[in-house]
């Protein structure tokens, strides 16, 4: 069967030409050939200007994801080794890979499937149609190149629930990629361990995109009285802990999520410095405030709060609130620090209501340091979902 040929209208395809691999719906002129959603797809502009080869599915407003810039080249087994050997040789060079995420989607030339590195286990997240169908010749590759290295990975973990799969007409899937293994996995990072639920933890288990952010906060908590909300399964709480905070208080609204740091904590030895109490943040500040609590470190790394352009206000009010919130519980000349995880959430518009905040409170804002997202989840430029970590540390001043 001959393959399919999308054409693109006049004036669209300006992601792709500025270097993204998306092309949605509405940029399609026509499409001649038959096809199956999934399918690799030559894409052309509207002049017959070749654009490269992508997978199609009509289920998605994401109509077109590229595969390559090369109209000529085969989407097969050796093209796929090489994007994965690509991609492992980039972690090498700039993180630690103990622990990391092996493939970023279309930040690796890969578009839709997320792998995650947990020690000696792999967790695997696969979002879009055509890549689905790769994902397991894409795990064989990635095996036998780690194995090169002399990493032998002991098992698979599937975590494709994320209910993004349905905008693609797809199912949500759950479960071992071959033998079944012990879910429970044993990591250390920056010198903490942790033990990572992969079947049931959020997302793959555990965040690996806040490694950097986490080690820059320990310098900042030695013998302080630490607050870190949202603490998920006590990552920047046990790091304060490390980096000699005399107490911390890690708050989260999950039970499953505070009970796995309480045993974080304990593997690390810090249970005596480090408490954890599951609550709504949003409900805790304004309590503490009354209390007169006063805190020299307090940590922020709430959940997206949207995950849409549609919900954005909504977001820069409860990012408004919880910094808000922090900044009055700070002591003159502490810590704040600060971040967001959705995309929608631009750095322009973070940046601007942490400042509407501050006002609001009449502290000033001291800049210590400004950070993204650790680079084994690189920034694709022209990709922007792939920038979406901003990390802010601020020393908080009263106005005198």
């Amino acid at each position: 069967m001959r393959e399919a040929v999308v054409t693109l209208k006049k004036g669209e395809g300006r992601m792709l030409k500025s270097g993204g691999l998306w092309v949605f719906d509405n940029e399609i002129a026509d499409i001649q050939g038959e096809f199956e959603n999934g399918d690799i797809v030559a894409v052309q502009d509207f002049d017959g200007y070749g654009m490269g080869r992508g997978f199609i599915n009509e289920k998605s407003k994401i109509r077109i994801r590229m595969m390559t810039r090369n109209p000529h080249q085969q989407i097969d087994e050796d093209f796929l080794r090489m994007r994965v050997r690509n991609a492992w040789e980039y972690r090498k060079r700039v993180t630690d890979t103990g622990s990391c995420r092996l493939i970023f989607g279309e930040a690796d030339f890969l578009p839709g499937i997320v792998v995650d590195k947990f020690s000696d286990v792999l967790v695997v997240q696969s979002l879009a149609l055509g890549i689905d169908r790769q994902k397991e010749t894409i795990i064989r590759l990635l095996k036998e190149v780690l194995a090169e290295d002399n990493i032998l990975i002991r098992g698979v973990y599937e975590r494709s629930d994320a209910k993004v799969r349905r905008q693609e007409g797809m199912e949500l899937q759950k479960g071992f990629l071959g033998e079944p293994f012990d879910t429970e996995v044993e990591i250390e990072e920056n010198g903490v361990r942790y033990m990572v639920d992969v079947q049931d933890g959020q997302k793959t288990g555990f965040f690996l995109d806040q490694k950097y952010n986490r080690k820059a906060i320990q310098k900042l908590c030695s013998g302080a009285k630490v607050l870190d909300c949202f603490t998920h399964t006590g990552s920047f709480a046990l790091n304060a802990g490390l980096g000699g905070a005399r107490s911390v208080l890690g708050v989260d609204a999950s039970e499953l999520g505070v009970e796995q740091a309480r045993k974080n904590a304990v593997l690390n030895g810090l249970e005596d410095r480090v408490q954890f109490l599951c609550a709504d943040v949003f409900d805790l500040l304004p309590e503490l405030e009354e209390k007169g609590e006063k805190f020299d470190v307090i940590i922020l790394d709430p959940p997206a709060f949207t995950k849409s352009r549609n919900s954005v206000k909504n977001a820069v009010k409860g990012y408004r609130e919880i910094n808000l919130r922090a900044m009055k519980l700070i002591r003159d000349g502490g810590f704040l620090a600060t971040c967001s995880c959705s995309h929608f959430m631009t750095y322009e518009l973070f940046t601007q209501t942490i400042h509407q905040a501050a006002r609001n409170v009449h502290k000033r804002l001291r800049q210590v340091e400004y950070r993204t997202q650790a680079p084994d989840h690189p920034i694709l430029w022209a990709a922007e979902e792939s920038y979406y970590l901003k990390f802010y540390i601020f020393q908080i001043c009263d106005e005198k």
